[in-house]
């Protein structure tokens, strides 16, 4: 079979070798089954995304000996697939508003004596949950910022949880528990689609069948698992890879100036080091 995976990094910041190595990853996969490798731009965060940074990116994943599969999609430019999305779910009574504001959510979760914890922190509360439709469009006519989110009670009524899983590679298959993490964010006011629904529908629609990613996305697949059995869609195979950390253990990031490969080809650092360096040499 031939592999079709994907690198999607956000263009906020310079890449560092722990994307060097998820991108190596990647690409590997696809070259040793003749498949595919993909490039995906997930910017639908206008304010925190710049030309400049994925201008760097695509020159560091050159450097690097990367080729990918043209063109390269960028989320920006599909913003009302994701729209069509949400009305969908909408329409099925299975994403409603919600008008708080994170100070607001916060401030409840801290009153509470017994607020549950999912794998990203406190569960939101279900503060609007119950808004009838008058209550929801009075709130919308006065222009206050929203979330929009799944309804998870009902949004598992809606699939057979018996199959909802997903086969990681080297362990098997995983029986999801998307109900841990609450009524999650798909959308808000200023933003049509979340990282959640957005990575979900792209990897369908892109044809990808393996999802290469760090481990630190893998209890965000349950979450992902669920929206593809609510939107009808293909579900991949996932490899959660373990994540390039620094000499102290800690998680690089984008602000790891050290570990940038635009850094480190300042440096003299050839393409065939760093390789090396990430594992692939």
């Amino acid at each position: 079979m031939k592999i079709v995976t994907r690198f999607a990094p956000s263009p906020t910041g310079y890449l560092h070798v722990g994307h060097a190595y998820s991108a190596s990853l990647a690409w590997r996969l696809a070259q040793e089954s003749d498949g595919y490798f993909l490039l995906r731009m997930e910017d639908i965060d206008q304010t925190r995304c710049r030309p400049e940074f994925e201008a760097a990116l695509l020159e560091d994943l050159a450097w690097l000996g990367l080729t990918w599969e043209q063109p390269v999609r960028r989320q920006s430019e599909h913003l009302d697939d994701y729209a069509v999305l949400v009305d969908r779910l909408f329409e099925r009574d299975l994403i409603y508003p919600c008008f708080c504001t994170r100070k607001e959510i916060a401030a409840e979760i801290a009153q509470s004596q017994s607020a549950p914890h999912g794998p990203d922190g406190p569960v939101y509360p279900g503060t609007c949950k119950h808004l009838s439709r008058t209550e929801q469009e009075d709130l919308f006519a006065t222009d206050k910022p929203y979330a929009l989110r799944l309804h998870m009670d009902r949004a598992l009524q809606a699939v057979a949880l018996d199959s909802l899983t997903f086969r990681e590679q080297e362990k098997g298959w995983i029986q999801c528990d998307p109900a841990r993490f609450g009524d999650v964010v798909l959308a808000r006011k200023e933003t049509p689609a979340s990282y959640h629904l957005a990575v979900t529908f792209d990897d369908a629609i892109q044809g990808v069948n393996l999802v290469v990613r760090g481990q630190d996305l893998f209890e965000a697949t349950h979450i992902h698992r669920l929206l593809q059995a609510l939107l009808d869609l293909p579900t991949p195979e996932y490899r959660h890879h373990g994540l390039v950390t620094d000499m102290k253990g800690k998680r690089l990031a984008k602000r790891n100036n050290d570990a940038m490969l635009k850094t480190l080809r300042e440096q003299g650092y050839t393409p065939e080091e760093v390789r090396k360096l990430v594992g692939f040499g």
